[in-house]
């Protein structure tokens, strides 16, 4: 279910992006072990001069292969985060050649009543989705005292 947004510099062919969606599904699927049909991606392509991304503090340097992600989900751990900047570095590497200095990577995240899948209605909450989809800490939140 994570929407996943893909900014880049224009260029890549067809095949390129593919391979850099199946990378990111891949990565995906193992650090927050979601379902196979659950692949919610968007590319979007800029030109070199409207995509700047320096970030010289970390002694990182970005090429024209930079791909800025944004990834948004219901909540995850810590650990499922870290394990999926790690994966997705390392299967972009493999597939696409892009170095992990040239993946830059966020996440957003919401709850259930954030979600539509389409017809004017928000599954996780009508139930739609079943119980198996609900995630721990995206219900209501209980009132202290």
């Amino acid at each position: 279910m994570p929407l996943i947004r893909f900014d880049l510099i224009k260029g890549r062919t067809d095949k390129e992006i593919a391979d850099l969606l199946d990378a990111a599904h891949e990565a995906m699927l193992e650090a927050f072990r979601v379902p196979v049909r659950d692949r919610y991606q968007i590319v979007v392509g800029h030109d070199k001069s409207r995509l700047r991304i320096e970030d010289k503090g970390l002694g990182i340097e970005r090429t024209d292969k930079v791909v800025v992600v944004q990834v948004t989900s219901r909540p995850r751990t810590t650990a499922e985060k870290q394990s999926f900047y790690r994966l997705l570095g390392a299967a972009l590497q493999k597939r696409c050649g892009t170095a992990p200095g040239d993946v830059m990577v966020s996440i957003v995240e919401n709850t259930d009543a954030d979600w539509s899948f389409g017809n004017g209605e928000a599954q996780f909450l009508t139930g739609k989705l079943g119980a198996s989809a609900k995630m721990p800490g995206t219900g209501p939140k209980k009132r202290e005292g």
